[in-house]
């Protein structure tokens, strides 16, 4: 669960509005040349980085420690018809972050509870007909209040509750701004099934996000389904491939001070690619890529991971 990775514009040039909609912000070019912050088809969570057995947690009693490196790339903006709109238009992004999930050894309702904490830093870099923006701060935390585990066979399954903060820094007049300036909160599942010995992996994770209206300027983005995927293949011990992806579909319209923005502005991206998992001992690496396909309101472009899972126990023999 990486929240947040960056922040982009939204422009008008005369009397026709020209969304740059990214994976967590929007900018506003107005006619005059004014810059300010908005939000419009983003989200607080960067959909595609739960797709490593999302359903696993650690046994009772211990903490894992992920770490996340991302870099995604866009050179095109859509609208919502699919059409891209802005020329000279590019977009990177890079982040890390860390997570911690802990298992407290407590049983309730058949399983055991569960809690997580993350935070990224990211670094956004966007060049087009406006100029060159570019940033780095701390994202969106992500907190996991609590998870129910339950482990029945070869299926590994929980469900929950998120709450994602607003970003350490915002500013609704500066140019660029990373992460969200308001709360979301998502009820979540998620589930891995590792048939045949545990020789394949099929997983799944869904949540629905409610987002919260930006006190700053009343801007109430939609509230979001994402669903993120895997099916992995053990073909050694140690080396795991198979492919992985994304949906994020906007259930609601955006609004401002409660009137529809841009007819609604509900974003929508579907994205895959391949997913390449290997054993370094007691961690696990893993390098995946995705590409996004059947883009509305936001950006489309590509995005690359490499993450560490290191469990924070000694295994029993």
């Amino acid at each position: 669960m990486l929240p947040s990775r960056t922040c982009l514009p939204k422009t008008r040039l005369s009397a026709s509005a020209i969304r740059l909609s990214t994976v967590a912000i929007l900018l506003s070019l107005s006619a005059a040349g004014v810059i300010r912050a908005a939000e419009g088809g983003v989200s607080v969570y960067p959909a595609g980085v739960e797709t490593i057995m999302p359903g696993m947690m650690p046994p009772s009693g211990k903490t894992i420690l992920l770490e996340f490196n991302n870099f995604y790339q866009a050179n095109g903006v859509m609208d919502g018809k699919g059409h891209s709109l802005i020329p000279g238009f590019h977009l990177r992004v890079s982040a890390v972050a860390g997570k911690v999930v802990h298992n407290w050894g407590v049983k309730a309702l058949g399983g055991v509870l569960v809690s997580s904490f993350a935070v990224p830093v990211v670094y956004e870099h966007l060049t087009g007909p406006f100029g060159t923006l570019h940033k780095t701060g701390i994202g969106n935390p992500d907190i996991g209040v609590m998870a129910v585990a339950y482990v029945k066979g070869d299926w590994h399954c929980w469900y929950g509750w998120d709450v994602y903060a607003p970003g350490a820094q915002y500013d609704k007049n500066a140019p660029l701004n990373i992460g969200q300036h308001y709360f979301a909160t998502a009820p979540e599942g998620a589930f891995t099934y590792l048939p045949h010995r545990g020789k394949d992996e099929i997983s799944s994770k869904f949540q629905y996000i409610v987002n919260f209206k930006n006190p700053a300027d009343q801007y109430h983005a939609g509230h979001e389904f994402v669903w993120e995927y895997a099916a992995m293949h053990n073909f050694t011990k140690k080396l795991s491939m198979g492919v992985n992806g994304y949906s994020s579909l906007q259930a609601t319209d955006d609004r401002q001070n409660g009137l529809p923005v841009d007819g609604g502005n509900r974003g929508r991206v579907l994205a895959t690619g391949p997913e390449i998992k290997y054993h370094i001992g007691r961690a696990e690496l893993i390098v995946k890529y995705q590409k996004e396909f059947l883009v509305e309101n936001r950006t489309r472009g590509n995005s690359f991971w490499c993450q560490l899972g290191v469990p924070l126990w000694t295994h029993e023999k």
